[in-house]
């Protein structure tokens, strides 16, 4: 190669480096702001810096591999690589304890004695006592708990709106893109809120559908935010209890 053709080739590196440089430099306030998004949601144990340096991540991603021809603004696929990203960090932490997840699970099976016994959808008091514990301990096992259901925190699918499905599913052998009956599955669910009380029914939508923080939350009901978030996780287990009971048994179509 011909030394004309070697500057050439240095200054066009330098010059696709630059600009580079300028995108990463001119979409690192989305990343801030995905981040914060994502932290408002998570446990306080999270570091908002260790999710924003992800995000820088999937945003180097974004800019290396975008193709106009994706017939998408930069920014749109940006979101969704940064996003990506720290949403991938996330489902790698272990979020609770083992003892937590053991009473979560405690919780599901007491819910689903509870209903079956009371022909209904059990009150948090009720719950407590076919756990065998006071309703102060109950509580603070739903406090506790928290972190168990945040495995799946994306929206589903593109620009759709977040689907409630990923949000209880449980591990990844019962996501319910393993499973072939979605639209039953979807119908089950949505009888399940239903029935449930109305103020768990309004935090589900609020913080899953409306995208409200569990203190944005409080503060439109008028109740304290360790309330909220109990409610929060209890709506989800019940859905759990729900959704593992009935699904289970349901009759599947043959292929």
């Amino acid at each position: 190669m011909a030394t004309g053709q070697l500057a050439y080739s240095a200054g066009y590196d330098e010059d696709a480096a630059q600009r580079r440089e300028a995108l990463v430099l001119q979409h690192l306030p989305q990343v801030r702001m995905i981040a914060r998004q994502i932290h408002d949601r998570v446990p306080d144990s999270v570091c908002l810096d260790d999710l924003v340096s992800t995000g820088v991540v999937g945003l180097l991603a974004a800019v290396d591999n975008f193709d106009p021809s994706y017939n998408v603004q930069l920014n749109t696929y940006a979101e969704r690589r940064i996003r990506g990203a720290i949403m991938d960090s996330l489902r790698e932490l272990d979020w609770a304890p083992r003892e937590t997840r053991k009473r979560s699970k405690l919780i599901e099976a007491a819910i689903h004695r509870a209903k079956q016994r009371l022909g209904r959808e059990p009150a948090e008091e009720e719950i407590a006592s076919e756990l065998g514990v006071a309703p102060d301990q109950y509580r603070q096992w739903l406090t506790d708990g928290q972190g168990v259901d945040l495995q799946r925190l994306e929206a589903s699918g593109g620009d759709s709106q977040p689907d409630l499905l990923k949000f209880i599913a449980d591990d990844s052998e019962s996501l319910p893109s393993r499973v072939f009956e979605r639209s039953e599955l979807e119908r089950i669910l949505m009888l399940a809120v239903e029935r449930m009380p109305k103020i768990e029914r309004t935090v589900l939508h609020l913080y899953y559908f409306e995208e409200l923080t569990l203190r944005e939350i409080a503060t439109v009901v008028g109740m304290h935010l360790s309330r909220i978030a109990q409610l929060r996780v209890q709506a989800v287990l019940r859905l759990r209890s729900h959704l593992d009971k009935v699904w289970t048994s349901a009759p599947r179509r043959k292929h």
